[in-house]
């Protein structure tokens, strides 16, 4: 019976994969990217770093099947990363000139992370991935659930995310889990949803 649980350290390498396998607007991004982790660097990996706590996965029978990592409050995120995430990457990864990669505009992320303000009333933020084996059988609701769960318990108001318009069926999952369109493209969600 699959299970949701809090992050463990030994979670990392499988939720570098899922996020690499469902990188390209929900599909398989591994053709897109020549280092395999750099996408996971930048919307991955941070996460469970700054705070496991807020960080879910998904395991089933063949194993992590998925997670959402997440954050409370986005500017203080965006703090952390610019001491103690983006440095060794930007060491391990020199931004050089535009190759036409995709590896290339996420370097560049990692030396010029966007520093938006997040949405007013909602400063948490967060990042979901779920294969395809556990897709459709409120996985994902349950992930967003417990992380809304968890942001109540710190007294979030709110939270926020931003989706590929590429990928509809996650832009119709967001609707039907009560997020609706906010400032900047966001789609936003108070952390109880109204009913």
């Amino acid at each position: 019976m699959p299970e949701l649980r809090t992050y463990r350290t030994g979670d990392l390498p499988a939720m570098y994969r899922i996020c690499l396998l469902t990188g390209d607007a929900g599909r398989d991004a591994t053709a897109l990217y020549r280092d395999p982790d750099l996408l996971a660097h930048v919307y991955c990996g941070p996460y469970p770093t700054a705070d496991p706590s807020l960080s879910l996965v998904v395991m089933d029978d063949e194993g992590l099947a998925g997670y959402l990592v997440g954050t409370a409050d986005s500017a203080a995120f965006a703090a952390w990363e610019d001491e103690h995430w983006w440095p060794a990457l930007r060491a391990r990864y020199p931004l050089g000139p535009d190759d036409g990669t995709a590896d290339h505009g996420l370097v560049e992320l990692l030396h010029h992370p966007p520093h938006d303000e997040p949405p007013t009333g909602y400063p948490a933020h967060l990042h979901i991935d779920l294969l395809p084996r556990r897709q459709g059988q409120g996985w994902g609701r349950r992930l967003i659930e417990a992380f809304a769960a968890a942001l109540a318990e710190r007294g979030v108001p709110g939270m926020h995310l931003r989706v590929d318009p590429r990928n509809t069926p996650a832009l119709a999952f967001y609707d039907r889990l009560g997020f609706t369109p906010g400032e900047d493209g966001a789609l936003v969600r108070p952390v109880s949803p109204r009913p």
